[in-house]
């Protein structure tokens, strides 16, 4: 049972606080939403004095019996908040048809959210695995060692396989990859397999300019003319000199976070050149 169906199985009261409407700047767009009882809450709408104010506001609709009740909360200094916008909170007493919905839309948003494949379960994928665990996104960490593989503690899922090319080939579109396996040659070939899949938001490989640039002629030569300008190569490059996994994974989360975000037209990712 998730963490979700176990907070709207409980008994008591339940209400749903949602952005209903937002007008300028805030900490979060309109239709998040959050749960609360009355001494328990699920979820963020953007925490500060807005979601202060919210959940006291659904403890105090479900104290009074009261089906509904909307918010209309300036985000300025006469509530401690300084975003400048507006906001719409909808507060919603749950019967029993409003938590199965909720159910429903969280299982929609499950489906919904991104992959990120990590090819290679050595020190920076598990790290990787480790981040990416409490993050909105599917991460499968795949390696042909089972040894690897049981090292990592991550709440995620694993893929033990010989053939980390069909793993590429059956993930969802839109998916990201990151490739750094204890072999150069199966690097090659995983992020080989990852760009001519056209639809990735994201393709990153372990290693320096130099790697690149042996890559980029491998693309050329081995995969007839394969383009390697939407490759990430070094990975997490963000002008640190420290090379523990645990930084690396930072970097390198950061780097998938923003291309899965992206929104549609704006600029792309700055390729490392080769020396």
């Amino acid at each position: 049972m998730s963490t979700l169906d176990a907070f709207l199985s409980a008994p008591g009261p339940l209400a749903r606080v949602r952005l209903s409407r937002v007008r300028g700047s805030s900490p979060r767009e309109a239709g998040c939403e959050m749960y609360v009882g009355e001494t328990s809450r699920h979820g963020t709408i953007g925490g500060g004095q807005l979601e202060h104010r919210a959940i006291a506001a659904a403890r105090a609709l479900l104290a009074r019996g009261d089906l509904a009740e909307t918010l209309d909360v300036p985000l300025g200094p006469e509530i401690g908040q300084c975003c400048g916008g507006r906001v719409e909170v909808s507060l919603t007493r749950m019967g029993t048809t409003d938590r199965h919905a909720a159910r429903a839309r969280a299982a929609e948003e499950a489906a919904a959210l991104p992959t990120v494949q990590i090819h290679g379960a050595g020190h920076v994928g598990r790290a990787l695995a480790d981040l990416l665990q409490h993050l909105p996104v599917r991460c499968v960490l795949i390696d042909s060692r089972a040894e690897e593989l049981a090292l990592s503690a991550a709440r995620v899922e694993t893929r033990l396989t010989p053939l980390p090319e069909l793993e590429i080939a059956m993930a969802p579109p839109g998916s990201a990859f990151v490739v750094l396996t204890h072999d150069h040659a199966l690097d090659f070939l995983c992020a080989s397999a990852a760009l001519q899949r056209d639809d990735a938001r994201y393709v990153g490989l372990i290693g320096s300019a130099t790697k690149r640039e042996k890559f980029r002629r491998f693309a050329r030569d081995q995969c007839d003319g394969l383009e390697t300008h939407a490759l990430i190569c070094p990975i997490g490059a963000q002008g640190s000199g420290d090379k523990r996994p645990e930084v690396i994974a930072a970097f390198v989360v950061a780097e998938v976070l923003t291309a899965l975000t992206r929104q549609h037209g704006a600029a792309q990712p700055v390729a490392f050149a080769a020396e």
